[in-house]
Formats: C-alpha cells, sequence, structure tokens
C-alpha cells in the first residue's frame, strides 16, 4: 500500500552552520526522491487537498505526473492555477492547508505536497520549462499596484487572459515582501523570486519601479489620463505596530519590517554592501509570527544572541512549526508567557534591556486563542542591546487619502467583496491590503480571484 512508505525526509543544512550563514535551509528533494514521496499519494476520488489549496492546484494530478518522471507534464499542471511554485512551495503553511487536509495525515504523515511543489517549480526554472501560454491581445490595460504575490498573481493571469498589464512598484525591487520580508535562507531572491517574475515577463507583463502610487501617480489619473480600464491594488500592509510602551523611541527599537527590509532588500548581512545594521551582543524579538522567526533567525546569523518574547505558550504560538523548530536547532532562546511593559535605556538613549511580566493563560479570546493573563509581582528584565518589535501591520494609508471614493475600515484595510471589487468603480483589491497580513498564498487567491473579476467587469463595462 502506498501509505505504508514513510515520508522523505528533506535535506537539511547543518544547524550549527547554517546559524552563522544565509545560504538556504533546506535543499529540497532530488528527483529520485521526489518520485519516492509522489508514490505515496493515494490519489483520491474526492482529494480534500485540492479544495484546502487557496488557489484550488490540481495536486493529485501534478503529483502523479511527478510519480511517473514527467516533470514538464507536472509543471503544465501546477501552471494553470499557479504562478510562482517555486516560491510557494518553499513559504507557504502547506501543514494547516493542503498537507493539512491529506488523508494520509489522519494516522501518520501527509504526503509532502510543499517539497514536491517545490521540486517541480525548481525543475522548471532550472529546465527554462514553464507554461507560458497566452490568449491574443484585447487591447485592454490594467494597472496593478504592487508587486508582492497578490500583484504578480493577478497580473499574471490577466496577461494570460490578453490583457495588456502594467505592474507599478514603490520599491527599487520587484516582489513586494518577497524580497524585502522573507529572509534569503528561507526564500533565495536572485535565484528563486527574480526568475519566477522574469516568467510573467515573458508573458508579457511590463513592470515600472520607484513609482509610488498617490505620490509619483495616482489612482485617478492611472485611469483618467492613461487609459487603464481597471486597477488591482495588491500594495500588501507594510506599516508596522508598536506596543505604545515606555521607552519605545529608544535608540535600538525597530520594526521588524525596518530590520528585515535592510537585511533583505538591502543586503545588510553581506560585507559587500555598505548598508548598516545594528544588533549589538543580544537581541529580543517581541512576538511569535513567522515575521517574528525570521527576525529573530536574521539577528542570530547576524551574530546576536537573539531571544522570542512571546505572551501566549508555544501551543499558541502562530508561526509554521518548521519555523519554530529550524529558530530552536539555531539556538534561539524562546521564552513563553512573557509580556513586556517597558522598555529600559541608558542615560545617552540606548536600549538596555526589556522590563516583563509573567503571563498565564485565561480563556479563549475571539480568535479561539486563551488570552493571556498578567501575573501580579512578577516583573523581571531581560537584557539586550536591540529590541525588535514582530506585531503585525497594517496597509499605508497613502491610498486612501489620494483615492476619491476608496472605502477603508477601521485597521486601515480597503474594503472588497469576495471578488476584490472595492467601492469605487473599476478598483479592485486584494491580500494583505484587504485582509492585514496574512500568508503568500492568500494573497496568490485573492489575485486570482480579482482578475477573474476585473475580467467580467471588463467585457461588461
Amino acid at each position: 500500500m502506498a501509505n505504508k512508505i514513510p515520508r522523505v525526509s528533506v535535506r537539511e543544512q547543518d544547524a550549527q552552520m547554517r546559524a552563522t550563514n544565509f545560504e538556504e535551509v533546506c535543499y529540497g528533494y532530488n528527483s529520485e526522491e521526489a518520485q519516492l514521496e509522489a508514490s505515496r499519494c493515494l490519489n483520491c476520488k474526492n482529494p480534500r487537498c485540492v479544495a484546502a489549496c487557496p488557489v484550488n492546484i490540481n495536486i493529485p494530478a501534478f503529483i502523479s505526473h511527478v510519480m511517473s518522471g514527467d516533470f514538464k507534464a507536472a509543471s503544465d499542471v501546477i501552471s494553470e492555477d499557479s504562478s510562482l511554485p517555486s516560491i510557494c512551495g518553499r513559504v507557504c503553511p502547506q501543514e494547516t492547508q493542503c498537507e493539512g487536509s491529506c488523508i494520509l495525515g489522519i494516522k501518520g504523515e501527509p504526503v509532502a505536497i510543499g517539497k514536491l511543489e517545490r521540486f517541480v517549480g525548481d525543475w522548471s526554472l532550472e529546465n527554462d520549462a514553464k507554461s507560458v501560454a497566452k490568449a491574443a491581445a484585447n487591447g485592454h490595460k490594467i494597472a496593478v499596484i504592487g508587486s508582492g504575490p497578490a500583484g504578480l498573481a493577478c497580473a499574471s493571469d490577466l496577461a494570460k487572459m490578453g490583457y495588456e498589464v502594467t505592474v507599478f512598484e514603490a520599491l527599487h525591487k520587484l516582489g513586494g515582501v518577497l524580497v524585502y520580508g522573507i529572509p534569503e535562507f528561507r526564500l533565495p531572491k536572485e535565484k528563486i523570486v527574480a526568475r519566477e517574475i522574469e516568467t510573467l515577463r515573458k508573458l508579457g507583463v511590463k513592470f515600472e519601479t520607484d513609482v509610488v502610487v498617490g505620490r509619483t501617480i495616482t489612482i485617478d489619473s492611472l485611469m483618467d489620463d492613461e487609459g487603464f480600464d481597471a486597477v488591482f491594488i495588491g500594495s500588501g500592509a507594510g506599516l508596522p505596530r508598536f506596543m505604545g510602551i515606555e521607552g519605545e523611541n529608544l535608540n535600538g527599537v525597530v520594526s521588524a519590517n525596518e530590520f528585515l527590509t535592510r537585511a533583505n532588500l538591502m543586503r545588510a548581512y553581506d560585507a559587500e554592501y555598505d548598508t548598516p545594521i545594528y544588533v549589538g551582543k543580544r537581541v529580543v524579538v517581541v512576538g511569535g509570527g513567522n515575521v517574528a522567526m525570521d527576525a529573530v533567525r536574521t539577528a542570530k546569523r547576524l551574530g546576536a544572541d537573539a531571544t522570542i518574547v512571546y505572551r501566549r505558550s508555544e501551543a499558541e504560538l502562530p508561526a509554521r512549526r518548521e519555523e519554530v523548530h529550524h529558530a530552536k536547532e539555531e539556538g534561539i532562546e524562546f521564552r513563553m508567557l512573557t509580556n513586556p511593559t517597558a522598555v529600559l535605556g541608558d542615560d545617552k538613549g540606548w536600549v538596555t534591556g526589556l522590563n516583563c511580566v509573567e503571563m498565564e493563560l485565561g480563556e479563549p479570546d475571539d480568535s479561539g486563542r486563551r488570552s493571556p493573563v498578567e501575573k501580579a509581582g512578577s516583573d523581571f528584565v531581560v537584557e539586550c542591546d536591540v529590541v525588535i518589535m514582530a506585531l503585525g501591520t497594517s496597509p499605508n494609508p497613502l491610498l486612501k487619502r489620494t483615492t476619491a471614493g476608496l472605502e477603508t475600515n477601521r485597521r486601515g484595510c480597503i474594503v472588497a467583496d469576495e471578488w476584490g471589487a472595492t467601492s469605487r468603480e473599476g478598483v479592485f483589491a486584494g491580500g494583505d491590503a484587504v485582509t492585514g497580513a496574512a500568508t503568500v498564498i492568500l494573497a496568490m487567491g485573492a489575485g486570482r480571484k480579482a482578475a477573474k473579476a476585473i475580467d467580467n467587469y471588463v467585457k461588461n463595462k
């Protein structure tokens, strides 16, 4: 029986070695390992994994092709629904989506769908075998704001439909959060992200960098003056949140966004780049999500003793299990049920420590997680030189302020229906700009749905 075959382990860089460099942690499958792992798939008649995938990839079909060794056919199947398989195979939370619904996971280990998707995506890039079929040009222009996962997915689908698509990116590098937010050791930028974007260029997608929509140009000017029939906003959620506690203005307190942007986009980890980044000897990262794991593991690689401080228990950590496991292997300290109350500093304005209190779990909150409750008289100090706040993000309010009729909610997120239509006719939105910070694959799913809605809007306009 196929389900008796044990899950094929993925090869990884040694933990002590990788904690000192920015090379990729996981090596991925080779062809023999991929085919063996693919042979575990039961090819279910009603595949739950497909329904659990936000972009509804035909998972059994592509895995069947991997098992038979027809990697080109596997790539073609994935390309029907995803334009970024090498990226999604690395960073998507498969354990709570496709793999979390795999029937083999009920009594054992699910099929390693993510690792197989990564294998196929990488094979396609290495062999220049990605499908780039597209419809004839239809004469309509669509503007996409933001080159992150939502914008890239939307642009890819629209280009395949025959639209002339232009993506406007505020930064000097394309990729959005894929470039500035996710560390090199999890997602190589030149090897993977840049090559995935090149596939969109082959589809005819145009890219303009250093364009801040709302400042350089406006949505009104795109539609009224430049002749775009519709606009998709996939600008993400890059505005960081802080705790509002005493001492957050001290030197050495930064948001995870700023820290990771310096390290990733500006290559502060590379000695050949003159980008300043300060970690001191001891870094504390406040938060428990994937961004917190990325920040603390980056700080470790930059030479600091690095610690996670999180107000709930380990069971409530929202980060991927794989990332928590890798962080522990690399020597990251976890201080659970701990909540900061003030950042401490010296007379020169530099961080010296983090005053914290112990917490205990009470009743579940609105998210279903048990709410942390402070223990009276439990104050203590964690000594550190740098405090990185990884507490979530919200969308930049610039588009709201510069676009008449664009409705947002109290969190600053753009209000859109399930297909991405906003309160402004011809303007669609998706991804973190609508939901707040979420996952790459959910943003891609929103971008794809919006592409269908835009196509329907233009045809019926």
